[in-house]
């Protein structure tokens, strides 16, 4: 028998929290050689998801409540409910259903049988709004191309992993951390189960253009570089671009077009330096970035309080 933690970041999902407890208590019931623990991380919720979560604790004792002083994303909440796990193997799944949690079972299966990290693969995102699908799916392309040749490009949900995947992610201690792109890195064996995503029913998604610009450029700056390469592109296109207009000046000067002396040599002189310098400032970018951000000590999150079960307990900070 084995202990099995389950992570569930909360984050204005109030709505949802009922009935996705009744399933995963489902999953439970069907597994009952394991035992199992349920950790719900509120990452800054407005709502009353604190309360709910609460009132759940109180008919289920294998329930743990981590409240984090504000919002700091769904990974890094992930995160923070990772290192409060306990179990053997330990996963997670959000909170609004559109993940359904009984491919969990098929997971924890999998993991049974030996392997030591198992992706959710989406088989179908019909749940999601059409931009939704069609940016996720730009995503998904370039960061199997530029990023991982073994992503998914389907796209990756949610995944269960032995203990020893777990210690590393936790170690880790990154700041703006992408669990997903980690754990690509590290070349745990996977296998994936396939599934298909449904369309949300309980309140709207929190997940605003900004978060996935965000989550966007977490994903390429942790493993390609990409955001602040794009400087050194931008400056290789205004290089071209400036070579050619040169090229049109020095014609314009050969041909007798251009009356005022000096002017063309100067022009051609200010529009190949300043491309050169945007490059450089962009190779220089690169690595001054990463050095600051390395030399910054702060937590990666910040935990307000810890409802465990039968007690509370303060939060360390």
């Amino acid at each position: 028998m084995a202990l099995i933690s389950i992570v569930i970041p909360v984050y204005f999902n109030a709505e949802s929290l009922p009935e996705l407890m009744k399933r995963l208590q489902g999953l439970s019931q069907r597994m009952k050689k394991h035992r199992f623990e349920f950790i719900f991380v509120d990452d800054g919720s407005k709502d009353h998801s604190l309360e709910v979560l609460k009132n759940l604790q109180a008919k289920d004792s294998r329930i743990t409540v981590i409240q984090l002083t504000r919002n700091f994303g769904s990974n890094t909440a992930i995160l923070a409910g990772l290192a409060h796990a306990k179990g053997q193997c330990a996963g997670f799944i959000a909170a609004d259903l559109q993940d359904p949690p009984e491919t969990l079972e098929e997971m924890i299966h999998l993991w049974e049988k030996g392997t030591p990290l198992v992706y959710a693969v989406r088989k179908s995102r019909q749940g999601d709004p059409f931009w939704t699908r069609f940016f996720a799916r730009i995503f998904n392309y370039l960061f199997k191309k530029l990023v991982f040749g073994n992503f998914y490009e389907e796209g990756i949900g949610f995944f269960v992993a032995d203990r020893k995947v777990i210690d590393f992610l936790v170690h880790c201690n990154e700041k703006n951390v992408h669990l997903i792109g980690l754990l690509l890195w590290s070349g745990f064996p996977s296998q994936c189960v396939y599934y298909n995503r449904v369309e949300r029913i309980h309140g709207r998604s929190r997940w605003t253009f900004g978060k996935k610009i965000k989550f966007f450029i977490d994903a390429f700056t942790a493993f390609s570089y990409l955001p602040l390469r794009s400087c050194l592109v931008i400056g290789l296109i205004l290089g071209i671009v400036s070579a050619l207009y040169a090229l049109l000046i020095i014609g314009l000067r050969i041909f007798g077009k251009v009356h005022v002396p000096g002017w063309s040599a100067l022009m051609v002189v200010i529009l190949l330096f300043s491309s050169m310098q945007f490059t450089m400032l962009g190779v220089i970018g690169e690595y001054l970035w990463r050095n600051f951000d390395a030399t910054r000590h702060r937590p990666v999150y910040l935990v307000e309080k810890i409802w465990v079960p039968a007690r509370k307990q303060s939060s360390k900070k």
